[in-house]
């Protein structure tokens, strides 16, 4: 079974992180594990301490309802509002064979701003595969629904 670190926020409801996952999955021997960092949403003219993580716990429960229908394994758990530091207690914890990293398009990405696929890639002796996606919803529709 290959064994799938799936790393997203925003774009975790996205059509095209969902057509890539249904690709892995289509062989039957695919496990995925969603880890959502708890960052604070960009799209607010102030914060309110927290919702980053009620933010995350929201796309996390949503994505394993929508990804449990593939043949596959599907967990999640909500990391550190630090993208880096999320990923390395995910390894720390967890056997993976590849990450999967989805974030916003450049220009707007603050994970792409920071260099984090790249710098995913150096630390790590993993197969990654970076997608760049449109968020799902902002975070106030993902709060008021």
């Amino acid at each position: 079974m290959t064994r799938y670190l799936v790393v997203a926020n925003q774009t975790l409801g996205g059509e095209r992180l969902r057509e890539h996952l249904t690709e892995l999955a289509a062989p039957g021997d695919a496990s995925f594990h969603f880890l959502v960092p708890a960052t604070e949403p960009a799209d607010h003219d102030f914060r309110i301490e927290g919702e980053g993580i009620t933010l995350a716990e929201v796309r996390l429960e949503r994505a394993l309802e929508r990804f449990g229908g593939l043949d596959a394994e599907v967990t999640g758990e909500i990391g550190d509002h630090r993208p880096g530091d999320a990923i390395d207690d995910a390894l720390r914890a967890g056997d993976y064979d590849a990450i999967v990293l989805s974030t916003l398009p450049a220009g707007v990405s603050r994970w792409l701003n920071m260099d984090l696929p790249h710098r995913v890639q150096r630390r790590y002796d993993l197969p990654l595969t970076h997608i760049e996606a449109e968020p799902e919803v902002t975070a106030a529709e993902v709060l008021d629904t």
